[in-house]
């Protein structure tokens, strides 16, 4: 206990000197290879964080009931220093340098792995917090989990979100490097933004021509099955990176388009 209060000391002090300033990552070097990955475990849902349905900014957000077979690819971003010691929604405390993440849909808590795409290094983290609430991310990461997948500097990156299985997590016996995933012998992560699915190939290819006419991008219709069926999903891109990505997306909306998710090819 004494030990858990010497840890949280700076940590709050450090919330009181940074409330009030822009989010960044802390004012000291972090090491994070020697910071352990969050350990999966069967906890009870939070009796706080867990609605049903929110809405932040006009937007309406659903809660999973479950996270059992959650996979998904997106855009992450962090957060640091301006959020560093205040509550999370879960009631917790949020420590920059703890393996934690926030989800807009995942019940809390949940244990996920986080793969970056781009590079191959993944930890697994625990969600307990709500957010992010910018478009297109999936998930906003503690600044040690961004560090430890090598995206604290740039911002962003592409990664993939899964559900930790209880049945096969092992603890982490002492801090260690990010786990690699695999990526030799493959092409890197390309970004689409999708403006629309549909079963028809000539509805997709309506909207191919309407939005030729708004972009110079390439577009495309890539046919794929889904509940057995063909869809046409009509995409932009591949775009140069999430800068790209977000300054098309405004573009598009203010154009008379709606949601306009990403989509991550190989």
């Amino acid at each position: 206990m004494q030990k858990k209060l010497i840890w949280l000391l700076p940590c709050l002090l450090l919330a009181a000197c940074t409330q009030h300033l822009q989010d960044g990552p802390p004012p000291f070097h972090v090491n994070a290879d020697h910071i352990p990955d969050a350990l999966p475990r069967s906890l009870p849902k939070s009796p706080y964080g867990n609605p049903n349905f929110y809405v932040v900014h006009g937007t309406r957000y659903h809660v999973l009931q479950t996270a059992h077979g959650y996979s998904k690819r997106g855009i992450a971003s962090w957060y640091g220093t301006k959020f560093h010691g205040h509550l999370t929604s879960s009631r917790e405390l949020y420590n920059m340098l703890g393996m934690t993440g926030a989800s807009t849909e995942l019940p809390i808590p949940s244990f996920v792995r986080v793969t970056n795409l781009e590079n191959g290094k993944a930890v697994i983290v625990k969600i307990n917090d709500r957010g992010p609430f910018s478009p297109n991310r999936i998930i906003d990461l503690s600044y040690a989990a961004a560090k430890k997948l090598g995206y604290a500097e740039k911002g962003t990156a592409l990664v993939e979100v899964a559900t930790v299985s209880m049945n096969h997590s092992t603890p982490p016996s002492k801090p260690s490097t990010p786990t690699f995933v695999s990526v030799a012998h493959r092409a890197q992560p390309k970004l689409y933004l999708q403006l629309g699915a549909f079963r028809q190939w000539q509805r997709a290819q309506q909207l191919k021509i309407r939005a030729a006419a708004l972009t110079k991008k390439s577009i495309i219709i890539q046919k794929i099955i889904y509940q057995r069926l063909p869809l046409y999903r009509v995409q932009i891109g591949p775009l140069v990176g999430v800068g790209e990505s977000d300054h098309l997306q405004s573009k598009l909306q203010k154009l008379g388009f709606g949601n306009i998710p990403v989509s991550i090819h190989f």
